[in-house]
């Protein structure tokens, strides 16, 4: 544990050295180049922060060549003023084209930080929102289309069976009648050409219905 820590220990304080030396470097080239007071410290803030943001932009792994691009740039602004400052460049007489770079550092800053930050989602990370998307449409359609459930009925009640009709009593003809009854069906045929009907057979016999209809069967 104490190893661990003192590994940590001596990255973060090589890393603020470092991090001290190149603020200073570049506040004296941009003071060098003319930008006096609050804008020769700014100038290291702007440089850092673009690298940082460049180089996070690569380790989430989206628009890695964009990254790469302003890393670079970011890198060889801090390097250059690094290099600079090593009795290379006369920081009392600094050339022209130091001076333009110096003062047009902050419209490149601002576009690559913007860049960065606001870059248009991968094409993976929109096929995923689509398909999320059409799946959130389905599912809106399924539950549209789905019917509303319908209340059981119940069921209807069971019809009672219907007794049948008693037939009636049978009737008691008398053999004479139905010999009368024939007689008077021969000559009605006869005289017609056709066999008689239960109601004529009772108007000529002048007997109930009942009676005319057992008559009549037995003809």
């Amino acid at each position: 544990m104490r190893a661990q820590l003192a590994r940590i220990d001596a990255v973060l304080v090589q890393a603020v050295i470092a991090a001290a030396l190149s603020f200073a470097h570049l506040h004296d080239v941009a003071s060098a180049a003319g930008q006096d007071g609050w804008k020769a410290w700014a100038y290291p803030i702007s440089v850092d922060l673009l690298l940082v943001a460049a180089w996070r932009r690569l380790r989430t792994g989206d628009a890695k060549a964009s990254g790469w691009c302003w890393f670079v740039i970011a890198l060889a602004a801090s390097l250059g003023a690094n290099v600079a400052t090593a009795g290379l460049l006369d920081l009392n007489a600094v050339p022209a084209w130091l001076r333009i770079l110096v003062a047009g550092w902050p419209a490149v800053a601002f576009l690559g930080g913007t860049l960065l930050a606001h870059s248009t989602p991968t094409a993976h990370d929109t096929t995923e929102e689509t398909d999320a998307s059409q799946d959130r449409g389905e599912e809106s359609e399924d539950q549209e289309d789905a019917p509303d459930s319908v209340p059981e009925l119940p069921p209807p009640p069971v019809a009672e069976p219907t007794p049948a009709p008693t037939p009636p009593p049978a009737v008691s003809v008398p053999t004479a009648l139905v010999e009368h009854a024939r007689k008077v069906a021969t000559e009605h045929h006869t005289r017609t050409g056709r066999d008689i009907d239960t109601p004529t057979l009772r108007a000529r016999l002048g007997v109930p219905a009942p009676i005319a209809d057992a008559i009549a069967a037995k003809l």
